[in-house]
């Protein structure tokens, strides 16, 4: 990642005020890009990062409204005159599908549909990263990890609205979007790329029927979590991986917006794919909390899931740089010290987190950059 690219860049995040929204826009502040939001007038969860880090103040424009109101979005669109969007807002949550599965469809798919044909009516626009999931492919939990080219899928409502979202944006990419393999280019020098990720934790996520946010609220509450299916298997990763894969890959997508328009997996080192058991275990043990393993039939959700994250590797030189235990160390010691410090120390922590992974990719990097430059490193 170049921060000196993003340093007055035109961003525009829809999902701004969800988890990942809320870590995204902080993490364009830090790099000084003018970002600009739009998201839903009530906050995904309560508390909510976004409230809590005052991250309104960090935002050129805080738009409010559904993904789907056209109109909306395209004011919106019309007063950021954003160059580079990243499409997060989504109904995120596999169990909210089973209860309401129109409404997931809708705004999935729908929504996504909105933002591109928003993007497509402003001339300003010259880079999209849509968000989908780990989750689009058809999963016979085979124990392969999926590959960007594995077939789509989705078993409940949420995945595949998911998967259909991919479907649509290869559609919107061909159609209006369409690379020029003649010359080169674009049709109106446009990219859209769509990302999925493995299973994302991080400090200040509080939605519902999630592991993490279920163990603190149990924690607080001084009662037990029930587990539904603590043997399944998940791509574990920590919120900053995948959004460095996000910044990295709108960057490229940027110079070269045929090469890169196409879908990224952003997943764990093939290592750190763990029962959700584990993952309980870590936060359980800095919080000093029990879990129990919840017995009473639930909704289907898949068993075991892995990704082939080499594309990214290939591609975009990126990789994950935080192993498992220092995932689960760095969400607990997030919770940890919101639950010591209270909520004014919120956008501290998350701030702490990121200029801190910052400082590792880029104590990474520089072997190898001055390798590439004949130098032998210090």
């Amino acid at each position: 990642m170049n921060p000196a690219f993003w340093k007055n860049r035109r961003v525009l995040v829809t999902g701004h005020t969800g988890f990942k929204g809320s870590w995204l826009t902080l993490w364009l502040r830090e790099v000084e890009a003018l970002t600009a939001g739009y998201s839903l007038a009530v906050p995904p969860s309560k508390p909510d990062l976004f409230a809590l880090g005052k991250l309104a103040q960090d935002c050129t424009l805080d738009a409010r409204g559904d993904v789907g109101d056209r109109a909306a979005l395209r004011a919106a669109f019309a007063e950021a005159k954003p160059e580079i969007v990243f499409h997060l807002a989504a109904q995120p949550l596999v169990r909210a599908s089973y209860r309401d599965p129109a409404e997931t469809w809708r705004v999935n798919v729908q929504g996504t549909l909105a933002v591109l044909e928003a993007c497509r009516d402003c001339d300003s626009v010259k880079t999209i990263v849509v968000i989908t999931t780990d989750k689009v492919y058809e999963n016979p939990e085979s124990g392969h990890p999926f590959r960007e080219d594995s077939p789509l899928g989705g078993y409940d409502p949420y995945s595949a609205s998911k998967a259909a979202c991919e479907i649509l944006c290869a559609s919107w990419r061909r159609s209006f979007l369409a690379a020029s393999t003649d010359n080169g280019s674009t049709e109106r020098g446009v990219g859209l790329a769509t990302a999925r990720a493995g299973n994302v934790i991080g400090g200040g996520d509080f939605a519902e029927d999630r592991l993490v946010p279920d163990l603190v609220r149990a924690h607080i509450a001084n009662s037990i979590t029930s587990l539904r299916y603590p043997e399944a298997v998940r791509p574990w990763q920590h919120v900053l991986e995948p959004l460095a894969g996000y910044l990295l890959l709108a960057e490229k997508l940027h110079a070269d917006p045929v090469t890169y328009a196409t879908a990224f997996n952003f997943g764990p080192d093939k290592n750190d794919f763990r029962p959700v058991r584990n993952v309980a275990d870590g936060i359980c043990a800095v919080l000093r909390s029990r879990w129990e393993h919840q017995q009473s039939p639930q909704p289907h959700e898949a068993g075991l899931l892995r990704l082939d994250s080499s594309r990214a590797e290939t591609l975009l030189d990126w990789k994950p740089q935080l192993p498992f235990a220092e995932t689960l160390r760095w969400t607990a010691d997030w919770y940890a010290g919101w639950l010591q410090d209270g909520d004014a120390a919120a956008r501290g922590l998350t701030l702490d987190q990121i200029r801190n992974y910052a400082r590792l990719v880029s104590k990474m990097a520089a072997p190898s950059a001055l390798e590439n430059q004949g130098t032998a490193a210090p």
